[in-house]
Order: structure tokens, then sequence, then C-alpha cells
């Protein structure tokens, strides 16, 4: 049962890394970006499973806490978090189902749109994204 919720822990932390990927991929994360990605996790990622933390708080939260720390440590390497996501979906590509892989999608593309619509950097990482969930 641990092994599972610790699984499912670094499953939300990478997606965290994706999401930051896409919101730095211009070099600044915008107030419109971080506020879709928290619409996202209580809107549709809370209800994805039920696994919760140590601390009892849902696991999905791992989204957020990732972004924050990537944020607080104003870390600007959108391409190194983006590859982080890349290994971590080729090694775990069993947990992606349709549904997930659908909401993987939904999320990033409506961080990139959120501020000023999709600029180049952007649009690369998300073609880099629907090539790897395809």
């Amino acid at each position: 049962m641990e092994y599972a919720k610790n699984k499912r822990k670094q499953f939300y932390q990478n997606l965290g890394k994706l999401f930051y990927a896409i919101a730095i991929a211009d070099k600044k994360v915008h107030a419109s970006e971080i506020k879709k990605l928290r619409e996202a996790v209580d809107k549709q990622w809370l209800d994805v499973d039920k696994v919760t933390d140590e601390f009892g708080t849902d696991a999905a939260y791992q989204i957020e806490i990732v972004f924050d720390w990537l944020l607080e440590q104003e870390e600007k390497e959108s391409e190194t978090y983006f590859e982080e996501f890349r290994s971590y979906y080729k090694d775990n590509s069993s947990e992606f189902t349709d549904t997930i892989k659908s909401l993987v999608w939904k999320t990033a593309d409506d961080i990139a749109a959120s501020f000023s619509g999709k600029n180049k950097s952007e649009l690369v990482l998300l073609a880099k994204l629907k090539s790897l969930l395809q």
C-alpha cells in the first residue's frame, strides 16, 4: 500500500514538473498561468483518484507543491523539467491511460493559452508533449 502511494505521489510530482516547464517556457511564469494550474488541480486532478500523501492530503496537490517549489527556486530551465517528465513517462507509461493523457494535454494547453495565447516556446513544448502522449 505504501509503495503504491509513493508511486502515485511521484506521478503527481512529475506532472508538476511538466506543467512548470510549460509555464516557464518563455522564461517567466505569469499569474494567469498559476491560476489556471490551480483551477485544473481543483476541478480535474483531485477527482482522478483517492490517494493521499503522508499528511492525509490528496496526492494531486503534489502538482502544485512541486510547481510552487520550482517557482520559488526561480528555476528557468523549461527543457530540463520537460525531459524529466519525458523520462518518467517512458518508464511509467502504464500509468497514463487515455483519460489521463487527455487531462495532461488539456491542463498543459490551458496553462500555455492562459497568458496572451501561446508563444513559440510553448508551442514547441506542446508539440513535443503531443508527440510523447500519442
